[in-house]
């Protein structure tokens, strides 16, 4: 079947000397691999610039369902970027958001309503100018909750205790170990609640800011089996130095 559709890009691995196998994120068919002929060569017209972490790329392919690896005709940047090849912060933070999604996003079938908070999410990081330092942690929070496991903060609205394990507050400590003091507690529940226009109204120090990733992560490993460790933080991490 022939189709064309837009799609994040999420990673690429060497095939041959001319030719890639890319993951797309699609808005048609969901994850999928796709063999890039021509993705080597210095002067091919998919060469590595279109094919950089998170570009929004429109692709014109022979999709068969029952094939592993698809096959792109043609691919063409949908959206451009002005700033996020080009500003180290947002760079890393891409990097970062990348290796997130390739470790969350299964191959699956479509789930337009993900597609496009991604894609919208990729374009607010283009544009950000304001509170950039926390916006993969206002991600973290939103991509969780259409993942399906976002954090219960109405249940208990005044309860100081994240229950990291079943994803609620509670007004006393659990009785295991997951969980988060009232202190840490408190701006896990903001940042939960927030969204890409409210970046600036949460200040915090780059302490402040690795702990939260940090716990971050443990609620993703809790709620997703299969989640590895992300080794981009590192770049985060020095990112704030």
């Amino acid at each position: 079947m022939q189709a064309k559709t837009t799609g994040i890009i999420l990673h690429q691995v060497k095939y041959s000397d001319s030719q890639s196998i890319v993951s797309i994120y699609t808005r048609e068919f969901g994850r999928m691999s796709y063999m890039v002929r021509g993705a080597n060569r210095k002067k091919s017209a998919t060469r590595s610039a279109l094919l950089q972490p998170l570009s929004i790329v429109e692709i014109d392919v022979s999709h068969n369902p029952k094939k592993d690896i698809q096959t792109i005709k043609d691919m063409r940047i949908a959206i451009p970027f002005y700033h996020i090849p080009y500003d180290p912060v947002k760079n890393g933070l891409a990097l970062f958001m990348t290796e997130l999604l390739q470790k969350t996003l299964k191959h699956s079938e479509c789930d337009e309503n993900l597609y496009f908070f991604i894609e919208s999410s990729v374009c607010r990081l283009d544009e950000c100018d304001e509170g950039v330092g926390n916006f993969h942690l206002v991600f973290m929070a939103q991509l969780a909750g259409r993942l399906g496991f976002l954090p219960d903060t109405t249940e208990a609205p005044t309860a100081q205790y994240f229950d990291l394990l079943n994803g609620v507050f509670e007004y006393s400590k659990p009785a295991h170990t997951h969980y988060l003091i009232p202190e840490t507690g408190d701006v896990f529940r903001k940042l939960t609640m927030m969204d890409y226009s409210m970046l600036s109204q949460l200040p915090m120090t780059r302490k402040q800011r690795g702990e939260m990733l940090n716990y971050f992560i443990e609620y993703y490993k809790i709620h997703l089996p299969d989640f590895q460790t992300l080794h981009s933080v590192e770049v985060l991490h020095k990112l704030w130095e």
